[in-house]
């Protein structure tokens, strides 16, 4: 049996496919579209997964969607009656929902010469987000807990799952949301894009928490583990909404009313300098977030006395506080889905009702993320002819590797201060890039930092770099042994070794850490092996492989990164492209 799931006319678009209970392949749209966070239906993601499992649409039983409009259908009359928003927020609601139900309609238009036979099947947005979590997890039962902005009228979901059965508890309704609130303020701070949230968790260690008090005036934490917005200081939950999701480019309201200008002054403008303030209301907004989330937690471990925790939602992408679970809060065993935000929906759709609805049992545990696309070595003989010429201008050396000699080679370009384009396997799933595409280099260099921006990544001097280390080394670098495979943690760096991986230290001593094994990567495994027996480091510095646009994907889209920014060498399955 074939269930194909989806997130669609969302941010973070995307789909997956299983058979018989086992996940084939999982794409987001965007790394097609080549458009961040693209929000419109996944159809080149869903040709994607059907082309890799060489069957047919008309093959498939069953379409789960990780949206369902009838959900929480009364939560939603008792919010129209108590805040009477204004008919136009209305209007664009009843139209956003009707472009949800036309899906059919899409498939017929795409497929024309293949029609679909099986279900579709709507799946409430945070069911899809807590199967996701806890499905695929090695966990036989757990506490479960869904948190973002909103999806199907709700922010926030948690309860109890056994045995693949998920029973949800309570919830947080529209228009409380600890993901608006973290939303708002990163909007405030400076940073307009949707998604911009990591950069405010980036900033706020410079700072410190001392705006903590006002911002307890916006979100109020609860005795009970819950929490609540002043809307004293908001305007989406009554007003029409200038966002705009069309063609797949996600382009966000600003959240607050005027009133914030009363408690902490004038905005800062994307233009503007980070000051002090900056960087202590940052600090405030994270530790207010860990506050509330801990708060929650708290609470349902009271009533579960589970220690093991599933998490999904937008703000399980918030590793800072992730990595801190364990210390305030009895849970021990900490699972976070690499996509957990809402493009992992559409794993959690598919889940669902495979285990949920139609009762199998659970067998598939997430052990990696490398679930996209691929290219053979012929496939990159072919791109680097066409690029031919290129190469020669930026006077490139090409050579073709054996596999067991690749990595040695790597590494020791690596160890001589060389910044890597490695392009391997799979394409990864989720917004991390884990060793399939990454951009590579030495953690020792306390000016790797400053390079990969001047090169490659053009970001803010504030945003840490991340390292990957050796799963059996974990132990002897970092305060925590946690394994970290999907890089959802920031764990502190033992005081004694933060000197030797400056690059990868954060300014309060912290690293996002990812985990590798052999069996979940073997060939980024022996590269990192190999830099060990170079350097004694059993680590090296990890980023996304791409210049202020999706991950790339392709061969193609490989090259021409390298091309034009300053990266030093390129390695694309067995070939090493390098910069003389």
């Amino acid at each position: 049996m074939y269930i194909i799931g989806i997130n669609a006319f969302h941010p973070d678009s995307s789909a997956c496919i299983i058979k018989d209970g086992i996940l084939l392949h999982a794409v987001e749209e965007e790394r097609f579209t080549r458009i961040k966070h693209w929000s419109g239906f996944p159809i080149n993601s869903i040709k994607f997964c059907l082309s890799e499992a060489k069957i047919k649409l008309s093959d498939v039983k069953f379409i789960a969607f990780n949206r369902d409009s009838k959900a929480n259908f009364y939560r939603k009359i008792i919010y129209f009656l108590k805040y009477k928003p204004e008919i136009k927020l209305l209007l664009q609601r009843f139209a956003f929902r009707k472009k949800i139900i036309n899906i059919s309609n899409i498939l017929k238009n795409e497929f024309s010469n293949d029609k679909f036979n099986g279900k579709i099947i709507n799946i409430e947005h945070h069911l899809a987000h807590l199967s996701s979590a806890f499905n695929p997890s090695p966990f036989q039962n757990a506490c479960v807990l869904s948190v973002d902005g909103f999806g199907d009228f709700a922010s926030t979901a948690w309860g109890f799952a056994k045995n693949g059965k998920i029973s949800v508890d309570k919830k947080i309704f529209f228009p409380h949301s600890l993901g608006i609130f973290y939303e708002s303020l990163t909007q405030f701070l400076g940073f307009s894009n949707y998604g911009d949230e990591y950069k405010v968790m980036g900033l706020a260690p410079y700072g410190k928490p001392i705006y903590l008090e006002k911002l307890k005036q916006i979100l109020i934490l609860k005795k009970d583990g819950t929490f609540e917005l002043n809307l004293d200081y908001f305007t989406f939950h009554k007003k029409k909404q200038d966002y705009n999701w069309e063609n797949g480019e996600v382009k966000n309201a600003y959240l607050l009313s005027d009133k914030i200008t009363n408690l902490l002054g004038i905005p800062r403008k994307k233009s503007e300098a980070i000051t002090d303030f900056h960087k202590d209301l940052a600090s405030s907004v994270q530790t207010l977030y860990e506050k509330a989330l801990f708060n929650l937690l708290n609470k349902i471990f009271k009533k579960y006395k589970n220690k093991n925790l599933c998490i999904a939602g937008g703000c399980g992408m918030n590793s800072v506080a992730n990595g801190k679970i364990t210390e305030n809060t009895p849970f021990e065993n900490i699972h976070i889905h690499p996509a957990s935000g809402d493009a992992g929906g559409a794993i959690g759709a598919a889940y669902y009702v495979w285990n949920n609805i139609l009762g199998n049992k659970r067998e598939f545990i997430l052990k990696h993320s490398s679930w996209g696309s691929s290219f053979s070595n012929e496939d990159v003989k072919k791109e680097i002819e066409n690029h031919k010429e290129l190469f020669f201008d930026n006077n490139c050396e090409i050579i073709f590797s054996k596999d067991k000699d690749i990595t040695k080679i790597v590494a020791k370009k690596i160890s001589e201060g060389k910044v890597i384009g490695w392009f391997q396997g799979k394409m990864e799933w989720g917004s991390r890039a884990l060793g399939n595409r990454s951009i590579i280099a030495d953690p020792r260099n306390p000016n790797m930092k400053e390079l990969l921006n001047i090169k490659i990544k053009k970001r803010e001097s504030f945003r840490p770099f991340a390292p990957s280390i050796l799963r059996e080394q974990v132990k002897n670098w970092f305060e925590k042994n946690d394994d970290v495979q999907f890089m959802m943690k920031v764990f502190k760096i033992k005081k004694e070794k933060t000197k030797l991986i400056p690059a990868v230290t954060h300014v309060d001593g912290t690293g996002r850490l990812q985990t590798v094994d052999s069996e979940q990567n073997y060939r980024y495994y022996n590269l990192i092996s190999e830099f060990y027996n170079l350097t004694n480091i059993p680590m090296i510095l990890n980023t996304s492989f791409n210049e202020n646009e999706p991950i790339i994907r392709t061969p193609k889209e490989a090259i021409d990164c390298f091309l034009r920014t300053k990266m030093d060498i390129l390695a694309i399955e067995n070939y090493i492209i390098e910069r003389k």
